[in-house]
């Protein structure tokens, strides 16, 4: 199928809008289409008896839960040269809160934003540059590099004549997982693991995955709307940043003000250690030498997790909710009323969380959440949202206390960057649904370096132990059960 060109120069989709509606399976799960019947209460709920460990066999055994030593720090499962994430110290076995780092090839992250906002200049592919480099790249190298990363933003040949028709889903994560796995059919060595072809995947994917998860977005709106699915060309020429804006807006537009505001998130998002979820699970596939299309799309599914990635979402509901419920959100003790009846599970999600706050390693300060909210202050003032950012703040500081008084949390508890990261995204229109692929776009940079590192530094399949406190049964034949 070819594209077709409109006097605006946008592509329009010859399918008719019901195209890009879900599809509903004409074969309903087993529980509904065969029902709950007491026959089967055993297959869906004998679980529960065998799967729940007694806690303090945790402990007897000495089994680190979430890979997590009992001080809640990370255990140490490799060695990298890619990024320090750093919030505390350790002396005498006690863990000593610190105020947070965050450095990627030695450079504190700070530095590298506040540079190139100095300069007002795009810094995300400077960032990716030195990631996958090992080194900040000269002006011509950097140029290089984003020429690279742009000769690769158009969709393969033919490859609208099955997306979004056929990978439409429910997530934008899950279509980006599909585009991936996809992409691996376009490529003449997709399991080719030299380090030449390594970059050249993660050039191509930084270069595509903006642009598949902007059609992703778009065609649900078509769909929603009954009508024509309209999207802008690719533009060899704009930075990452620039890119998802159009991508999204088409003929309306961005500010450039706008863009470098998002380039900061790009940036802040590019690398955060090997020992989060998403970054290890690249690690993981990587070290059976698995395609890079098959790691990057595993990390992808791990980074859509409400408790990873998808929280930056979660934030966003939560604040809606409280403004719905507080009447007067400037008051404090209003306010604190109702964040306790979030931590009693007794409102918004019955999680108990107070999603935004707490993190990992960060004990005093998210170097990244403090960045953040530097820049977002000047535009909430921008786009009249200074009572919105004014709730953020008051959340932050209330909710440290209310979590030690109703939780009873005694660990050290700093507010993480998904605190301000939706906030952001909705001061620029970006919809709700692109909130975590923006996320994972950012993040391909560090997984790359990182799935690299383990291909050529580590070199040694990850396969930690179980410990099995089962017993022996004797087998019983089929007709004496």
């Amino acid at each position: 199928m070819t594209e077709n060109r409109d006097a605006r120069s946008r592509y329009i989709y010859p399918y008719p809008s019901t195209a890009f509606m879900r599809g509903e399976d004409s074969y309903p799960m087993p529980s509904k289409g065969l029902g709950r019947t007491p026959v089967s209460d055993q297959l869906y709920e004998g679980y529960g008896a065998l799967d729940k460990v007694p806690a303090e066999l945790f402990e007897r055994y000495d089994v680190k839960r979430g890979l997590r030593n009992a001080d809640g720090s990370g255990v140490l499962v490799g060695l990298t040269t890619i990024s320090n994430v750093h919030g505390y110290n350790k002396a005498d076995g006690e863990l000593i809160p610190d105020e947070g780092q965050l450095t990627l090839r030695g450079y504190h992250i700070g530095d590298l934003v506040n540079a190139a906002q100095a300069e007002g200049r795009f810094g995300y592919e400077e960032v990716a540059y030195l990631l996958l480099a090992g080194s900040l790249p000269t002006s011509a190298e950097l140029d290089d590099f984003k020429a690279r990363i742009g000769s690769m933003r158009p969709l393969p040949e033919g490859f609208f004549a099955s997306f979004p028709y056929r990978t439409h889903a429910h997530s934008i994560m899950n279509v980006l997982q599909s585009v991936t796995l996809k992409l691996y059919a376009y490529d003449p060595i997709p399991d080719d693991i030299s380090p030449e072809h390594e970059i050249d995947i993660a050039l191509s994917l930084l270069g595509r995955w903006p642009r598949a998860a902007a059609v992703a977005h778009a065609a649900y709106i078509a769909g929603q709307g009954a009508h024509e699915l309209v999207v802008p060309p690719a533009c060899e020429e704009y930075s990452m940043a620039e890119s998802i804006l159009d991508d999204l807006r088409g003929d309306e537009g961005f500010t450039r003000d706008e863009a470098l505001l998002l380039d900061v998130m790009l940036m802040l998002h590019a690398e955060h250690g090997g020992g989060n979820n998403s970054t290890f699970a690249t690690r993981v596939l990587s070290s059976t030498d698995t395609d890079a299309y098959s790691a990057y799309a595993a990390a992808i599914g791990s980074l859509k997790g409400p408790k990873h990635g998808g929280a930056n979402a979660k934030v966003g509901e939560m604040f809606a909710d409280i403004a719905a419920h507080v009447s007067d959100t400037s008051n404090d003790d209003e306010l604190a009323a109702y964040l306790a009846k979030i931590l009693r599970r007794e409102a918004f999600d019955g999680s108990g969380l107070i999603y935004g706050l707490g993190h990992a390693v960060y004990t005093v300060t998210d170097p990244r959440a403090e960045l953040v909210k530097k820049y977002a202050c000047k535009l909430a003032a921008e786009k009249g949202q200074s009572e919105r950012f004014e709730l953020i703040k008051s959340v932050e500081r209330l909710g440290p206390q209310l979590m030690r008084d109703v939780r009873g949390i005694t660990k050290p508890i700093s507010t993480n960057v998904d605190m301000y990261t939706g906030f952001v995204y909705s001061m620029l229109d970006i919809p709700e649904d692109m909130f975590t692929p923006i996320f994972a776009i950012a993040r391909l940079s560090g997984w790359a370096a990182h799935r690299m590192e383990e291909l050529y530094g580590s070199a040694r399949i990850i396969r930690p132990a179980y410990n099995s406190f089962m017993s022996d049964k004797p087998y019983l034949p089929l007709a004496e059960r």
